[in-house]
């Protein structure tokens, strides 16, 4: 892998937080994308985005006050509404009139769907953002659904590496041992993968018993499962025990070069798992923390800079996750329609 891969998305859509993290009248400060962000929900129940940065002496934006309407400024007062349009500047008197909108605070997209809520995160360099023919995630069959679990975790790393680690197939057996999971003896995995939309799917297949023994708990028949990853960084696997359908959303959202948070949404049929999100914390932590600790590791030796050398048909998704990198940043710098570069092909590996 070239180092020229190493660059973030732009002009996509990310995963900002879960929808119960901010209720009416509550604003909340994050930074995506080295970028300061302050997300607002009004007393309609209307989630917001602005710039966290107050245009006169850069105070936070956050460090002030939000009564369901307006944001107003710790230091002189000056007031944003949600869409970060300057509203008041109090220490004007009568006669100083002056164009508010020259005081606007850049403000950003968000969609919110299924208990999520999602931000654009536009190209910086171009005074109007680009529209977005990427519509966010959303799992079928749970449309008015919230999650039933969810579990955030934050990455010492680069976005690409919590990723590619997320979805690489052959480090499970040295990862993530554990005895109701799978064991240490390696098996010859075979699997058809199609493109799909701004990425690919691994076709429906049945989980083999020594990667399903925790869905085999669950019982009502032999879990099958589809996996799929579309740009910028999301992961969606969905399993089906019977009747049943487990299916969970794992997004990947930069933070700073350094930084990188992973969220992991659960939605299911199953009327039980209530009762145990106690295990599934357990469980989501146990998991995630494993490939944060490799990801540590990774960072030793990242900082020398070496030249990462992939191979087939393990690496293949992490090689497609970098061309259909490559390949939206040009469609949207050329202006043109993106071309899924993945073929439709059988991958081979031990795991």
């Amino acid at each position: 892998m070239k180092n020229n891969d190493n660059f973030v998305l732009r002009n996509t859509w990310y995963y900002a937080l879960p929808s119960n993290h901010i209720k009416p009248g509550m604003m909340i400060s994050r930074i995506f994308l080295g970028e300061p962000v302050l997300l607002v929900r009004d007393q309609n129940g209307k989630v917001s985005a602005m710039r966290d940065i107050c245009p006169h002496r850069a105070v936070p934006l956050s460090c002030g006050r939000f009564d369901g309407q307006e944001v107003e400024c710790c230091y002189h007062g000056w007031r944003f509404n949600p869409a970060g349009r300057c509203t008041a500047i109090p220490s004007l008197v009568e006669e100083q009139q002056m164009d508010l909108s020259r005081f606007d605070v850049q403000s950003y997209e968000v969609r919110e769907a299924q208990g999520n809520i999602w931000i654009y995160m536009a190209d910086p360099d171009k005074s109007q953002p680009a529209a977005s023919e990427m519509e966010i995630p959303v799992i079928p069959g749970f449309e008015e659904q919230s999650p039933q679990f969810i579990e955030v975790m934050r990455f010492p790393c680069f976005v690409d590496h919590a990723v590619v680690g997320l979805m690489d197939p052959a480090h499970s057996p040295y990862v993530h041992r554990a005895w109701w999971w799978r064991s240490g003896q390696l098996h010859e995995e075979v699997k058809q993968f199609d493109a799909s939309p701004y990425g690919f799917t691994m076709r429906r297949h049945r989980l083999p018993a020594n990667g399903g023994r925790l869905y085999l708990l669950i019982g009502g028949g032999v879990p099958e499962t589809e996996i799929s990853f579309r740009l910028p960084s999301v992961r969606i696997e969905e399993t089906t025990i019977g009747k049943h359908r487990v299916v969970n959303l794992t997004a990947v959202t930069p933070i700073s070069d350094t930084e990188t948070e992973v969220t992991f949404v659960l939605y299911s049929t199953l009327p039980w798992v209530g009762f145990f999100k106690p295990l599934l914390h357990v469980l989501a932590q146990t998991f995630l923390g494993q490939d944060r600790t490799v990801v540590e590791k990774q960072q030793i030796s990242l900082k020398y800079n070496p030249v990462l050398r992939l191979i087939k048909d393990s690496d293949m998704q992490a090689q497609w996750y970098y061309q259909l990198k490559r390949e939206y940043a040009r469609s949207v710098a050329e202006g043109r329609e993106f071309v899924n570069p993945v073929k439709d092909q059988v991958l081979r590996w031990r795991a």
